[in-house]
């Protein structure tokens, strides 16, 4: 990225502020996702509402927390109830967009959470990640999904290793439709370096947008397959000075977007309580 004002954290969040609409009922979780959920409602959707998994409806939010069980999840919520009332109404198709990470992505948007093989298989994989969690769920159930990933060879595959959460599954027609999904699918992969969307008719992933600095062919040399291009490729506007500030005081510790810096500052923290706590006792 050409522009040093700005971290490709900072940048992914934006980009996926942007793909949520004014009087939308969002799944996010904790993270990034829920940067983005505040980010919109503070310029282009005043009445997005966030829905959190343990419970929390319509919560106002200025800030992130840190688990979705966090007193302040439920700050100015229309409802608390509880993690089995909001996933029963996501079963129900009530939800309209949904967020979701992997650590795999394949060419027709289905993700893989479970396991990298690695040439070896399921049983003794190369790494064992954390699982589903809700994600087939939101995959599955969701109106429409946001991906979030960074762009890297081994992310973005032609086909995943596991198959943990439902993309456009084979790409051929009324796929997800014929398999019982209620949700329309992935909509965008949100990237470090671009966007991606998908093609109406195939069903294929192919490159939308480019951020600032990025070039095509850095781009496909990250991409596991053959790489679709957009006719009308665009590239993503520089964050303004006023997103960046949303973005920022939305995570003002900087424990969320801000990587090695944030990690120092809490090192430093820790080292303070430390020797305030041994001061105490004198």
């Amino acid at each position: 990225m050409g522009d040093k004002r700005y971290s490709a954290s900072e940048l992914m969040a934006i980009m996926t502020a942007k793909e949520f609409r004014d009087w939308e009922v969002a799944f996010v979780g904790i993270g990034i996702p829920l940067v983005a959920g505040i980010t919109a409602k503070r310029f282009h959707a005043p009445n997005l509402n966030i829905v959190y998994e343990s419970g929390c409806i319509g919560p106002q939010k200025y800030r992130v927390d840190f688990n979705v069980g966090d007193s302040s999840a439920a700050d100015g919520a229309l409802c608390l109830t509880s993690e089995w009332r909001v996933f029963s109404d996501m079963q129900c198709g009530y939800y309209d967009v949904g967020v979701l990470g992997a650590a795999q992505v394949d060419k027709y948007g289905n993700l893989n959470t479970t396991a990298i093989f690695g040439g070896q298989d399921y049983q003794s994989p190369k790494v064992r990640l954390p699982g589903s969690g809700g994600g087939n769920d939101i995959g599955s159930n969701i109106g429409r999904v946001v991906v979030m990933l960074r762009l890297e060879p081994l992310r973005f595959v032609e086909k995943v290793d596991y198959l943990t959460t439902p993309g456009f599954l084979d790409g051929s027609p009324g796929a997800r439709k014929k398999a019982g999904l209620l949700g329309s699918g992935p909509a965008a992969v949100v990237t470090d370096k671009a966007l991606f969307r998908f093609d109406r008719q195939t069903r294929e992933m192919y490159l939308d947008t480019i951020y600032p600095g990025v070039n095509i062919e850095e781009i496909k040399a990250l991409v596991g397959w053959d790489l679709k291009i957009a006719p009308q490729l665009k590239t993503a506007p520089e964050p303004t000075d006023e997103e960046l500030e949303a973005v920022r005081a939305a995570d003002p510790a900087n424990l969320i977007m801000g990587g090695a810096a944030a990690r120092k500052s809490l090192a430093g923290l820790d080292e303070y309580i430390e020797i305030t706590v041994k001061n105490s006792g004198k």
